[in-house]
C-alpha cells in the first residue's frame, strides 16, 4: 500500500499536519492556517503554505 504524503512526513493525515503546523508557527488553526490552506490547496501544503506562514512572521 502506497503511503500518502502526510504519512511520509510523519503526520496521520492532512488534518493532523495542519494542526501541527498551526502549533509550530503559533497561528490559530481555524482563523489563519485552515483558511489559507484551503485557499492554496493541498498541493501547496508543504511549500506554498509554509512560505505564506513564514511571510506572516516577517515584520
Amino acid at each position: 500500500m502506497k503511503m500518502n504524503v502526510y504519512r511520509q512526513n510523519g503526520y496521520a493525515d492532512r488534518e493532523d499536519y495542519l494542526s501541527c503546523i498551526a502549533e509550530d508557527y503559533g497561528y490559530d488553526l481555524e482563523t489563519i492556517v485552515r483558511p489559507l490552506a484551503e485557499l492554496l490547496g493541498p498541493n501547496e501544503d508543504f511549500d506554498g503554505l509554509v512560505s505564506a506562514l513564514e511571510d506572516l512572521l516577517e515584520p
